[in-house]
């Protein structure tokens, strides 16, 4: 069984953390990843050693619970920045922001205004309206963020479908992925830019109103623009924008330091004229395509040696559109998106290169590795089976399955 653990990792040193554009008054032991590190470049690195759960799968929902209530302030924060960090090139061109620690600083905003980040009592272990049973109310919602029931595949069929958001995978409901912390981070990303697709093409909602208008449909489930209706924005999306600029100015994007709704700490990013949103920046959200890898021509020689050896030389063309991954092209089993590790996103990046080849389309390496099933060819099943393994209930060494 694979249990998934969490190391802590503490950096010691005596200098103050310059981190984008927002100067971090927290001394940089308080900072868990390396300070040293290019934030905007490659993210804060995952020093928890978060998996794609943070509980194991097979645990009782009462264990997972437990688990994800010991969380610290600080882990509930790195805990969603390792979400932002994989999704990273989807949340830059979808929100249209390009500065990493603004969209860090959003979602503490979000988790703020629905959980106070747990405020160090009860980790990421929160739910509300949960009082008609699992599952049944749509605004049974739980976790960080406080994602609803209804963000999950298999969910009741009369709440709205979530289906529109192909790059993120989407997990069906159950207890076991409703209530893991990373799972739910996970989730409540992917139903923000459920809204923020619809805010654009149905909208026809534009710069920062788009995700203005996603967090009102977080909260509402209607993104439209109400103008005549401010109470809507005030107290949801833009009560969100001025919490997140207190945790992005104040220096607290790291440390155990934390907000709450209507913080008078807080009450000088909520004036401006209304313009609570203009450090957010002259942001163009984008339903765009997302860059994908150029096409890679390897090339590998085997040299003569002083006998009379054969030279050879292979070249591999990758075809056009193929899935980004590293250049070194990892040939382990199961790791379909070649990023030298097994996880529920490979299981994602087969479903994608299933359903559209065109944008999708796993490297050659890549298709060689994800035919894990036992059965010739790439199917839905190869994506199952890892889902499987990451669940516990197969091991890598099994793979490919003998049929």
């Amino acid at each position: 069984m694979k249990i998934l653990k969490r190391a802590l990792c503490s950096v010691t040193a005596a200098v103050m953390l310059m981190c984008g554009t927002a100067f971090n008054t927290a001394a940089a032991d308080d900072i868990a990843h390396d300070p040293s590190r290019d934030v905007q470049a490659e993210g804060v690195g995952n020093p928890f050693n978060y998996g794609e759960r943070n509980t194991p799968a097979d645990a009782s929902t009462e264990e997972i619970r437990a688990i994800n209530h010991k969380m610290s302030v600080q882990e509930v924060k790195y805990a969603l920045y390792k979400e932002i960090d994989e999704h990273w090139d989807l949340l830059r061109v979808r929100l249209g922001q390009d500065e990493r620690e603004k969209v860090y600083a959003l979602f503490l905003g979000i988790g703020t205004r629905e959980s106070t980040l747990g405020e160090g009592k009860v980790g990421a272990d929160h739910e509300t309206a949960f009082s008609q049973g699992f599952g049944v109310s749509s605004a049974h919602a739980y976790g960080t963020l406080q994602t609803a029931v209804t963000a999950f595949k298999d969910c009741d069929p009369t709440f709205m479908p979530e289906d529109n958001v192909p790059e993120m995978y989407q997990y069906s409901l159950s207890e076991s992925t409703f209530y893991d912390a990373i799972i739910s981070n996970h989730m409540g990303i992917r139903k923000i830019l459920h809204f923020v697709e619809i805010g654009i093409n149905e909208e026809g909602l534009e710069g920062y109103q788009v995700v203005r208008g996603a967090l009102k449909g977080f909260n509402t489930g209607w993104c439209d623009y109400q103008e005549q209706n401010q109470g809507y924005y005030k107290d949801y999306p833009d009560e969100i924008i001025a919490l997140a600029h207190w945790y992005y100015d104040e220096g607290h994007l790291y440390d155990n330091e934390f907000t709450w709704t209507n913080d008078q700490r807080a009450e000088k990013y909520r004036s401006g004229d209304n313009n609570w949103w203009g450090w957010w920046g002259d942001v163009k959200p984008s339903m765009a395509e997302i860059q994908q890898s150029q096409p890679v021509t390897t090339t590998t020689v085997t040299t003569t040696s002083t006998t009379s050896e054969t030279t050879t030389v292979t070249t591999t063309t990758e075809p056009e559109g193929s899935w980004s991954a590293p250049i070194e092209q990892s040939q382990l089993v199961g790791d379909a998106n070649l990023d030298g590790r097994v996880s529920i996103a490979d299981a994602t990046a087969i479903l994608q290169h299933i359903g559209n080849r065109d944008r999708f389309r796993l490297r050659v390496q890549g298709e060689l590795n994800a035919d894990v099933d036992g059965v010739s060819g790439v199917t839905a099943n190869d994506a199952l089976v890892i889902q499987k393994v990451d669940a516990g209930l197969y091991k890598l060494s099994e793979l490919p399955l003998k049929v």
